[in-house]
């Protein structure tokens, strides 16, 4: 279970090389001060198009680095969607549930049935491939390529 930090968040694009920097230094809220979510707080809930403008990495870069692991968002830009993918940051469509949390509310996703629990309240969202839910779990994309895509290393003599 996770609470919610419900703010638009406004990206930044940076070249660093460090997530947590990026976090840092990339994401400002609305009031225009940085500010480092407390560790039980990493959901974002955002409204409609989410991470538009942001076609390159750092922007799910600089949200994973302030340790943000998942955002719920009532639709999302698709380049955006697919970078979060390959960062690992979890990222799911439900604009019911954006409408019905306020900051600080707990949300439990459960990717294996598609369903955000708020409370006493279930809320489905598109199933998440298991291929996709697969690199979720792994990290990401690089970290997915590595477990399954590498040979291992012969283990007899080279010929």
């Amino acid at each position: 279970m996770a609470s919610v930090r419900k703010q638009t968040a406004s990206v930044v694009k940076q070249n660093l090389l460090h997530k947590a920097r990026i976090g840092h230094d990339a994401i400002q809220y609305g009031d225009g001060e940085i500010q480092v979510p407390e560790p039980q707080r990493d959901i974002i809930v955002a409204g409609r198009n989410f991470g538009c403008g942001s076609a390159r990495e750092q922007a799910s870069t600089a949200i994973t680095g302030l340790g943000i692991r998942a955002v719920v968002a009532a639709s999302s830009a698709r380049t955006f969607y697919r970078n979060a993918i390959n960062d690992g940051l979890t990222i799911v469509e439900c604009p019911e549930v954006v409408a019905a949390v306020s900051e600080g509310d707990s949300l439990t996703i459960d990717l294996v049935n598609g369903l955000i629990c708020h409370g006493d309240r279930h809320y489905p969202f598109p199933q998440i491939p298991a291929s996709v839910r697969k690199i979720l779990e792994l990290g990401g994309l690089a970290n997915y390529l590595k477990a399954n895509l590498l040979d291992p290393p012969p283990s007899g003599p080279a010929r």
